[in-house]
């Protein structure tokens, strides 16, 4: 069978699948911009940096929910400075190899978290979470960085209506265009092998600002992995015709893609934001109305006799001001308004409900009454998985999982860590994230009643439960690293007691219950203060070998491709 011969990459190729990848995209951008406008005005797109936006918000609960929810996506997904990825055995090895096996992965994790830790990952997905919130699409990019710096990785939350996107036939965001615009020094800094565009003169426009060269960056599947290609876009007077700057290959995409929701045959996502629009709309102009009606209230509405003595160009409305009248004319009277504020208030409370209530901020917000109970902890655990589970299965498929697998990827470059191939049979990813966790603590929930099932059945009943291999069950569900459990051969090894035939201990389920309470009211409630201290310093010994490039190719800049 004839391999499949993938069309070969060009600067014209590039540009002509952005400029059709747009065309495709014309059509949610005026939906995205109002989106912006109402729920995240400081995201909007501008003509100009630190441009005033903003303009057309009299209402800001949208934006409060929108700030409230993605928060609570990053506590409960990637909270900063907790373990919330690990990696563990996959399902073909054995338990012999999974106790050899399992320590490795441990440390292999504890590097990876700990780059994620030091890197600005935090600032930029809680950006991407403000995106995904508020038009239903983020894009997440990941960059290796340069040898020496604390970390390895440096992410960029990449604007919406900078990026545009191809899908397969499975409906992935694999393809990536990104579209950015740099000064002649910016575009040497990001490309340096880039060839000379022309002279290095002075290139002013009116305002005194420096000209800015288009350029078209494009991450295209194929199947040794992702092509890459750098194009700059031809430019009056700058770039005659459309020129590559920079090409080169990757493993794993550096262009992560995720989406809220998506409806059939679109590639972009819909949000939250986008269901309860309408509602946001008509609050804004209620509350726009009510401060029309407030303005009419204090300053009032005056009528007066054309008298022909009353001029109102003349008169102004200030302490101590006298205004002439003609005899038997009744000077100035105020014009009662018609407007209700009672009315008003309720449909605007009506509508600010169904505002929270679509961006789950009455259900996901923080916690504004005393201390809950242990069962109330649960329950509300149990309502946050409820509602956000199918996101969530989307956002651990389309962001977690390449995020996992393009970071292993660096760090395996960069010889910190083993050749780890995540494929579930051998490595597979384990989620540690407090919404991760949640069916953990329904399955420790349900042994504890088992237990205190079995223990209402009499001694003979107990003698079932294997004391040692509950308690390494209990050890994986409360995420204790392997590193600190005996294997089984070191357990077989220990002397054993005076008599064998000794009757087992009765477990104490009052106190193992009030231990998993703890355990779900930590989960939700706040971070495990163990794993709020931050991470060791980080150790530049740690890479003892200089880097070694590919052999089959060079390192380019500046996503570290390889050159086919």
């Amino acid at each position: 069978m004839a391999d499949h011969v993938q069309p070969a990459l060009n600067p014209d190729v590039i540009v002509q699948s952005y400029k059709r990848a747009k065309d495709r995209r014309g059509l949610w951008e005026a939906h995205w911009r109002d989106c912006y406008d109402f729920a995240l005005p400081l995201r909007t797109q501008t003509l100009q940096s630190g441009a005033k936006t903003g303009d057309k918000l009299f209402d800001g609960t949208a934006p409060d929910a929108v700030d409230q929810l993605a928060a609570s996506l990053l506590s409960n997904l990637t909270p900063p400075w907790a373990r919330w990825v690990g990696l563990m055995p996959g399902t073909d090895v054995s338990d012999e190899d999974r106790n050899i096996l399992a320590p490795k992965l441990e440390k292999a994790s504890a590097i990876l978290q700990s780059h994620i830790d030091r890197s600005n990952f935090a600032i930029e997905i809680h950006q991407c979470f403000l995106d995904l919130v508020t038009v239903g699409t983020a894009c997440l990019m990941l960059e290796e960085s340069p040898l020496g710096e604390s970390s390895a990785f440096r992410f960029t939350a990449v604007p919406m209506f900078d990026v545009v996107f191809e899908s397969d036939a499975g409906g992935r965001l694999d393809g990536t265009l990104r579209r950015l615009e740099l000064t002649r020094r910016e575009l040497k800094q990001r490309y340096p092998d880039a060839p000379d565009l022309g002279e290095d003169r002075d290139d002013l426009i009116a305002g005194g600002e420096e000209a800015r060269i288009g350029v078209i960056e494009a991450v295209l599947p194929d199947d040794r992995g992702y092509r890459y290609m750098a194009v700059a876009e031809t430019s009056p007077g700058l770039v005659s015709d459309a020129q590559v700057l920079s090409e080169g290959r990757f493993e794993k995409s550096p262009f992560i893609n995720f989406r809220w929701l998506k409806a059939p045959g679109e590639i972009y996502g819909r949000s939250p934001v986008m269901k309860t629009l309408p509602d946001i709309k008509t609050a804004n102009k209620v509350v726009e109305l009510v401060l029309k009606n407030a303005t009419i209230a204090v300053t009032g509405i005056w009528q007066a006799d054309d008298d022909g003595v009353i001029n109102p160009a003349n008169i102004k409305l200030v302490p101590g001001a006298i205004i002439p009248k003609a005899v038997g004319s009744q000077g100035l009277t105020p014009l009662n308004s018609p407007g209700r504020f009672d009315v008003s208030g309720l449909v605007l409370e009506s509508l600010r409900a169904r505002i929270r209530s679509s961006l789950l901020a009455d259900k996901l917000g923080q916690i504004a009454g005393p201390k809950m109970s242990a069962t109330e902890v649960l329950e509300r655990s149990a309502e946050m998985a409820r509602i956000l589970g199918a996101t969530y299965g989307r956002l651990q498929s389309e962001l977690l999982t390449p995020l996992i697998d393009r970071g292993l990827s660096i760090l395996r470059r960069r010889g910190e860590i083993p050749p780890l191939i995540i494929d579930g049979r051998t490595v597979d990813i384990d989620y540690k994230s407090p919404l991760a966790r949640r069916q953990t603590q329904e399955d420790m929930s349900r042994a504890l009643n088992w237990f205190e099932a079995v223990q209402v059945l009499g001694g003979e009943a107990t003698a079932l439960i294997d004391a040692p291999r509950a308690a390494r069950w209990l050890a994986k569900s409360f995420g204790v690293p392997e590193e600190l459990l005996l294997s089984e051969e070191d357990v077989a090894a220990l002397p054993k007691g005076e008599s064998d035939d000794a009757k087992p201990p009765a477990i104490n389920l009052e106190k193992l219950a009030k231990t998993i309470s703890r355990q779900a009211s930590s989960e939700q409630a706040r971070v495990d203060p163990s794993q709020n201290e931050p991470p060791p310093a980080f150790d530049r010994g740690g890479i003892t070998s200089s880097y070694i490039p590919p052999e089959n190719g060079v390192p380019l800049n500046p996503f570290k491709g390889v050159k086919p």
